[in-house]
Order: C-alpha cells, then structure tokens, then sequence
C-alpha cells in the first residue's frame, strides 16, 4: 500500500508542474491587449491541457478514496485528450500562415473527436474504446474504435509538428534556437506515445500529458525568450520573397545558407542553391558578364571577415542582364561574432534611368539658362565695342592725316628732324590707343567665348583672382551700368592667388549673383553691390554683397535644396540651384548665405584652396 501511494504522490507531482505551467501560460496569454488568432488558438490547447491534467489529479486523488471507477473519470480527461490534436493542428495551421478563414470544412475535423467521445461515454454498452480499462496501459485492453481514435490523433499531431518544423526551419534556420525547441517540443509527446503504444516502453495513462510537458517547457520557452507568439517570424520570409532587393547569405566557408525568391528571379536561377558553394555559383549557373560581378563580390568576402563591421558597396551593370546594381556586404553579426554574410542586391536600373534623364533635362535647362544669360550679355557686350571700335576708327583717322603731314613734309626744307620725330612721337601716341582698344576688344570676345561654350565642354584649367574679376567686370559693366548700379570691389587675398577648375562656370555663377542683386533694387538707382575677395585659413571667400530687399527666410532655409525664387513668374529659381550644385561638384566648395529681410544679403563663395 506503501508503494502504491509513494508511486501515487511522485505521478501526482510529475503532473501538479505541467498543471502550473499550463496556468502561467493561459494567465500571461489573456493578459495580452490585442490577441490575434495565434494567440487564441494557444489559449485553446492549454485550457484543455488544464482541464485534463486537472481530470487525471482528480483520479489520482478521489478514485481509490471515493472507491469511484477510474473509467469514469476518463470520461471527463478525454474531452481534452480528443480535441488537443485538433487544437494543435489549427495551431500550426495559423502559425504557418499568420492568419487564416475558418471555413465550414474544418468542422469536418471535429467529428472524429465527437465520435469518440460519443463511443467513450456508451463504452459500458459495446466497449469499442475500452474492452478492459486499466490507468497502466499494458493492463488495458483496447477496442477496435480505440485504434481509428489514435490513427486520426496522431495523424493530426504527426501534420501539425511537420507543419511547425518546416516553417520553422525556412525562417529562422535549422539549428535555431527557435527551430530546435519546437522540434523537440513537437516530437517528443508524439514519439514517446508511440512507443508505449507500439509495446516498446511501460507507459500509463498519466504519460502522455506528462509527456506534453517537455512540449509545453519547449513552447513557452520559444514564446517568451524566442517570441515565438509573435507574428514577425511567421510572415519573414513572406516578406523577403516579396521585397524589390535580392538578398543571399553565406556562412564562414562561403556556402550559401540563405536566400530570397527576389534572388533567384534577378539572376534567372531555376533551382534552389541552399548549402551550395558560392564558388559553384558562379561557375555553374551565371553568364560571363554577370560572373564578373559575382567574382567582384567574392574577392571581398575576406575582408568582411576580418573586419565584419564594415559595409562594402559596390556599383555594377550586367551587360547580359541589362540591369544595374547596387551591392551591399556585410557580415551578420550576434553579440560580436560573425555568422555569415550578407549581400544585398538593389536593382537600381529605373534609377539611374531617371537619373540620366534628369541630368539631361538639368543639361537642357543649365543651358537655357546660359543662353539666357548669355542673351542679355551680348546688347552690352555691342555697347562694350562700339566705344573701342569708334576710338580705333578715330586713331585710323589720326594716322592717315599724320601719314599725309608726313608724306608732304618729305621734299618740304623747312621741315626738320625735330618735325619728323614730333609726327613719329603722334604716329606712337595713336598706335597705343588703338593697341589698348584691341586688348580690351580681345577680353571681351575672350569672356563672351567663354561663356558661349556648353557645360560639356568645361575645361580644368588655372586662373587667377585677378583673372576671374576682370572677366567678371567685363561681363557685368553693361548690365551695372543700365541698372546705374556701383560694383565695388575689395581684394584682401593676392590677385595672383591660383584657382584651378573652370573660369567660365565661376565666372557665370557670380554674375548670376550680381545679376540677383541688381534684381533686389526693384529698379532703384544710385546702389552698390560690394565684392569681397578674401583668404581664410585654407579657403578662398567671394562674397557677393546687396543692400536689397533681402530674402524670406522660408525660402532662405530651403534655398539651395530646391528650386525657389522671389521673382515669381520672372524667376525659376534655377540659377541659385545650379550654381549651387556647380561650386559643389567641381570645386568641392560651398555657398552660404547671410540675409536680411529688407536690409539685403550676403552669397559667400567658399573655395577651399587645399583641394583646387
């Protein structure tokens, strides 16, 4: 009697813990806000879990004291014992597809369980379930019925674990953390029946829920260290097989360990390529042009792995594939050790598409502009010669009556060698004035040719401050002087100080600058616009000064980010921006700008010479 109760009191607390796990489960479940249909149907199978571990404590404990027929209380357990491996099997069902309808088919699932039950409660009248009952099942004799129930419960668990297996594994990996526990907390329960079922082990009718412990120590494990309640899990790689960007994965020894469909589409590759080295990628399946890439990607491997913190970002085009490509390697990292690569594919073909296009449409615009520009340059550059060639006519005229008073004087004897050197000395006078016209005439062709020339045609070349201000003077003294507008120019810096890159596109962005200047007098004469060129550690500073009506400062703030304009319909605001984009581009400096409204404003040009 002893040993009975000692056998009663050690299977009574094998099944008092899973009773306390399954509570701590059911309470933290419901104590979820917002419960989706996982979290439900969990709540489902550990309520039934409750209710037969709370019948198999009642037999053990009211049975020989109640002198009550063990079998009746069977009655009670197998209400949980029939509909688990259903519940289990919408479990997986709903794990495996993060969501799902039920439809009136899936009722049909619940027949065989009612069945069952309806065959149990009568089993006095026919003992289909049970032809002898006894808690040791090697004592029990079962019914014909008893082996259709296990058939159809175990085949729905046997569904369910290779349900959660398979998903597991293709999201989160085989050897997961995730993917071992519901393994184990699957096929455990399932494995350990069968056998007492088959004859192999000595089981009674307390192991099987005492079995369903290591599963439900495995699930609450993965639920609340490994979250496995939670969706993200579930819909991953639903996710990455839809995501526009390619992704493959390799491990230390550079096979591939994972993948998205996305991959396999990019590169027309019609088999699965798990496990497969990254190496026999290359060789077996890509086109030459698209090898050369994959060689590229392979060659830095090594050093992600010695530096697997870093991002390595390569830009290639796939002749073959006719497709660009934007690559991204870096390592997968947990707690500072590597566990494999991760390179990252993006289809930047529409990209650079568009991009091209907009630079077309910016090379379109940068030359109306320029044309524009260069439009209102030319009436003041005519007005500009028509003064040199108006004087070098005059000193023409000069000349040929010298020429005459010389020719006349040759047989004349009162003229004398002092004469001949006084005409000499007038002939020296006008022949400087016309070379002085023609030097200017020759600046200012200089300076309109330059500004002529397409943006394609930039040259790199070296000019001076002084240079660049005498072009600017030129090609603005037309427009200043319409406007009755004063430039003032202050040189703080040597106007030999060297700049390198392209004269005409500085020269166009200041007389742009200029040009805004003039246009913030709103016509109002008599003004000055102050140029400061001045040197500061290593940058070179043109600044453009107005005492305008200066700039909003909600256009101020987003002034070289986009095009705006305080012109209206006259502005498009263009000029700014690409003169912006242009100091940026080819002479890695910057522009700022200091305003006012209504006391005007400062363009500061920033020219860092260490890199000119």
């Amino acid at each position: 009697m002893d040993g009975v109760t000692k056998v009663n009191a050690s299977t009574l607390i094998l099944l008092v813990i899973p009773l306390l796990l399954t509570s701590f489960m059911i309470i933290t479940i419901t104590n979820i806000k917002k419960k989706n249909q996982l979290h439900k149907v969990f709540i489902v199978v550990f309520m039934l879990l409750f209710f037969w571990f709370i019948g198999l404590i009642a037999q053990i404990l009211l049975s020989s004291k109640f002198n009550i027929d063990p079998l009746y209380f069977e009655y009670f357990i197998y209400i949980s014992a029939c509909f688990i491996p259903v519940a289990i099997f919408f479990l997986a069902k709903i794990f495996t597809h993060t969501k799902i309808e039920f439809r009136r088919v899936d009722l049909l699932l619940f027949v065989v369980p009612i069945i069952s039950l309806i065959i149990l409660w009568t089993n006095n009248f026919h003992h289909l379930f049970y032809k002898r009952y006894s808690t040791s099942m090697e004592y029990s004799e079962f019914g014909p019925y008893m082996f259709i129930h296990s058939i159809y419960s175990y085949l729905l668990i046997g569904i369910a674990c290779i349900m959660l297996i398979r998903y597991s594994i293709k999201n989160s990996g085989f050897f997961s953390k995730q993917s071992l526990l519901i393994f184990i907390g699957s096929l455990a329960p399932l494995l350990i029946n069968m056998a007492g079922y088959a004859g192999l082990i000595s089981l009674s009718v307390y192991s099987t829920p005492i079995a369903f412990t290591i599963g439900i120590l495995c699930f609450a494990l993965a639920a609340f260290k490994l979250q496995f309640l939670n969706t993200t899990p579930i819909a991953l790689q639903k996710i990455v097989d839809r995501i526009s960007d390619g992704y493959i994965i390799v491990n230390e020894d550079f096979r591939i360990i994972d993948f998205n469909k996305t991959f396999l589409g990019m590169f027309k590759i019609q088999r699965k390529i798990r496990n497969e080295s990254f190496h026999n990628l290359i060789d077996s399946t890509l086109d030459n042009t698209t090898s050369k890439i994959f060689n590229d990607i392979e060659e830095n491997f090594e050093k992600i792995k010695k530096r697997p913190n870093q991002t390595i970002i390569l830009d290639r085009f796939s002749a073959k594939l006719n497709m660009y490509f934007s690559i991204e390697i870096s390592g997968v990292l947990s707690n500072k050790n590597l566990l494999g690569i991760l390179v990252l594919f993006k289809d930047t073909t529409q990209h650079m598409i568009d991009m091209q296009t907009i630079k077309d449409n910016q090379d379109t615009l940068m030359e109306k502009e320029r044309l524009a520009s260069l439009g209102q340059l030319i009436g003041g550059i005519a007005h500009n010669l028509k003064t040199p060639i108006m004087s070098i006519s005059g000193a023409t005229e000069g000349l040929n009556d010298l020429i005459k008073e010389y020719d006349a004087s040759i047989d004349d004897p009162e003229v004398n060698s002092q004469d001949h050197h006084e005409i000499a000395k007038d002939m020296f006078t006008w022949i400087a004035k016309i070379k002085t016209h023609t030097e200017y005439m020759s600046d200012v062709i200089t300076a309109v040719k330059g500004q002529a020339v397409t943006l394609s045609n930039e040259e790199e070349i070296s000019f001076t401050v002084g240079e660049l201000l005498k072009r600017v003077n030129i090609l603005m003294k037309h427009e200043l002087k319409n406007a009755i507008i004063y430039l003032n120019i202050s040189l703080k810096t040597d106007e030999n100080t060297i700049i390198h890159g392209d004269v005409n596109s500085l020269v166009q962005v200041i007389n742009n600058m200029i040009s805004n200047s003039i246009q913030s007098y709103n016509g109002k004469p008599e003004q000055n616009i102050d140029i400061i060129v001045d040197k500061v550690d290593n940058n070179l500073i043109i600044s453009i000064r107005d005492y305008g009506c200066g700039i909003p400062d909600k256009i101020k703030n987003k002034l070289f980010k986009e095009m705006v304009t305080t012109k209206g319909k006259n502005g498009t605001g263009l000029g700014l921006y690409m003169s912006y984009s242009t100091i940026k581009a080819h002479f890695y400096g910057n522009i700022t700008v200091e305003s006012e409204e209504g006391k005007g404003c400062t363009f500061s040009i920033i020219l860092p010479i260490k890199q000119l």
